[in-house]
């Protein structure tokens, strides 16, 4: 039993306990090329928060983790076969809800863990400060917390280098041969400010990718996936501690 992990714990420590911060995993199940789980985006926001709640406990500092909300908006994705979708207004819903069971026992601190590219919580996040104005909710993608490259030759968007080598390391048994995988390739937007960047909209997922991934997957080993995973899981524990000691009453400088 861990005690910064909800569903692990019990009553008997829990009434006893203050956890200063909630962390909210946040993932989707979808299509992940031919190799990966549907879950995989769910397997590495769970695991990984559950590495940097460990080292930020370890600290002295009071996380408590929270089940991990497992679908994702997938709007672009509905063609595909039972690619979970949850609309952003849903989104907004349940955290609304959740933000009401922690400001009645006192957590004023809320971070929501994200593993799912098409999850975009910054909308959410400022109607939710109209809701609760004296609750911090912040978020964060933990794939982009540390540069990748450093790490692989090919990171990847989607059932890439990164995801494959990460799920490898935390879920061999449910990765298929790598020779079974499809080689990941997408197409791009054939409009120049789409191209750029600086122009967003939704992506047909079934017009971009045959396999449903978005990078190369060929590289990945479990040996690089464990290297990335323990970083990333260091440095959001670092910013866990930060938060935890912070007043919200003085966050600017």
């Amino acid at each position: 039993m861990r005690p910064y992990i909800l569903a692990e714990t019990n009553y008997k420590n829990v009434k006893d306990e203050h956890y200063e911060i909630a962390i909210l995993p946040w993932g989707a199940t979808e299509a992940h090329n031919y190799h990966l789980p549907y879950a995989t985006d769910n397997i590495l926001a769970e695991e990984i928060a559950k590495l940097t709640c460990k080292i930020a406990w370890d600290q002295a500092a009071k996380p408590l983790l929270l089940p991990t909300i497992p679908f994702g908006v997938n709007t672009g994705q509905m063609d595909v076969p039972f690619c979970m979708n949850i609309n952003p207004s849903t989104q907004y819903a349940i955290l609304k809800d959740t933000l009401q069971v922690l400001d009645k026992h006192n957590i004023k601190k809320l971070v929501i863990f994200n593993a799912h590219g098409g999850n975009n919580f910054k909308p959410i996040i400022r109607e939710l400060s109209l809701d609760f104005p004296e609750v911090f909710v912040c978020s964060l993608n933990w794939f982009q917390s540390i540069d990748a490259k450093d790490y692989f030759d090919e990171p990847g968007d989607h059932a890439g280098e990164l995801e494959t080598a990460a799920v490898m390391h935390f879920k061999p048994e449910l990765v298929l041969p790598l020779e079974e995988a499809g080689n990941g390739y997408a197409k791009n937007y054939k409009l120049k400010g789409l191209k750029e960047g600086w122009v967003t909209s939704q992506r047909k997922w079934t017009k971009v990718t045959e396999d449903t991934g978005v990078g190369n997957p060929k590289k990945a080993t479990a040996e690089k996936g464990k290297k990335f995973v323990e970083a990333v899981a260091k440095k959001v524990a670092d910013f866990l501690i930060e938060l935890h000691h912070a007043d919200l009453n003085d966050l600017y400088e």
